[in-house]
């Protein structure tokens, strides 16, 4: 009776970080296996947790003065809070510095209303007009 080879596996993870765990098969067909992780500056992570939170106290006040069930209340309600960032430079800076650095995503994650994805997507195309 022969005996399969032993399996031998040498990982080196000097400096490594995981997001959702770890490969460790017999056979892997593949040139690459991960995914992204964004490490974040204490700064950056302060800038972000900023902005989404002033984002969504921005949504909050906006929802108890303008309904958004129709299409046109949405619309309305996001003049409103376009008109709103656009007269704060900090909070203005903030939000589009944050898309420039591509934490779009993050944002989304970080603000708990249902028009936030609409909202960064109007505030992405102002990054594209400034």
């Amino acid at each position: 009776m022969s005996q399969s080879p032993n399996k031998q596996s040498s990982f080196d993870f000097k400096g490594a970080q995981f997001a959702d765990g770890l490969v460790n098969a017999d056979i892997v067909t593949a040139q690459q296996i991960g995914g992204n992780i964004t490490n974040y500056s204490p700064q950056q992570k302060q800038n972000l947790a900023e902005a989404a939170a002033e984002i969504q106290q921005l949504l909050n006040q906006l929802g108890q003065s303008y309904p958004t069930s129709t299409p046109l209340e949405k619309q309305i309600a996001m003049t409103e809070a376009l008109k709103q960032i656009n007269g704060n430079s900090t909070l203005k800076a903030r939000v589009l510095g944050a898309l420039k650095a591509g934490e779009t995503e993050a944002l989304k994650e970080l603000v708990d209303h249902p028009l936030v994805n609409i909202l960064l997507a109007t505030l992405e195309g102002w990054q594209d007009v400034e």
